[in-house]
């Protein structure tokens, strides 16, 4: 990938510092789910590059549906005042938060592992997230099993973003 496709930034922490006043003054702000959210979606704009190059584009644009709705959906829930209605939202984020790593899953004869790995374990931080979320603005639980999403510990926000 030419320096031309890839973001200005290296790390997450380096991105952090490109995202606008407007979204950091917003309450949402606070939410690491939604910080990750955003973060994944940026990358994966670039992702999508080299799929389009590809002419993978179903799947390009299966993933950019998915990972804008993750972000998307999270800011509409967060806006609604109950828990249940939040709730609804946050399924949303966690259901396209799924699909997003279902994506890269299927974009692995085109990305590369370093980039798949990199991005599904952001992903999975996202799903363990919403997943601990979910029940309380529910007052129950979710219904899935319970499961153990590991590696969600191991996110190094001064770890240079893989693209190649």
């Amino acid at each position: 990938m030419s320096e031309q496709n890839r973001p200005p930034y290296k790390t997450y922490t380096e991105w952090m510092d490109t995202v606008p006043a407007y979204l950091k003054n917003d309450p949402i702000w606070k939410l690491d789910v939604y910080k990750f959210a955003l973060f994944v979606d940026d990358l994966g704009q670039y992702d999508l590059l080299l799929l389009k190059k590809a002419h993978i584009y179903d799947i390009a644009d299966q993933l950019k549906r998915s990972l804008n709705s993750i972000s998307a959906n999270l800011t509409e829930g967060f806006s609604r005042s109950t828990g249940p209605a939040k709730a609804k939202f946050l399924e949303y984020s966690l259901g396209s938060a799924r699909e997003s790593r279902e994506w890269y899953y299927k974009s692995r004869n085109v990305l590369k592992p370093n980039v798949i790995n990199h991005r599904t374990e952001y992903l999975t931080r996202i799903v363990a997230m919403l997943t601990a979320m979910i029940p309380n603005q529910r007052n129950h639980s979710i219904r899935e099993e319970k499961a153990v999403y590991t590696n969600t510990e191991t996110l190094n926000p001064n770890e240079e973003i893989p693209f190649t």
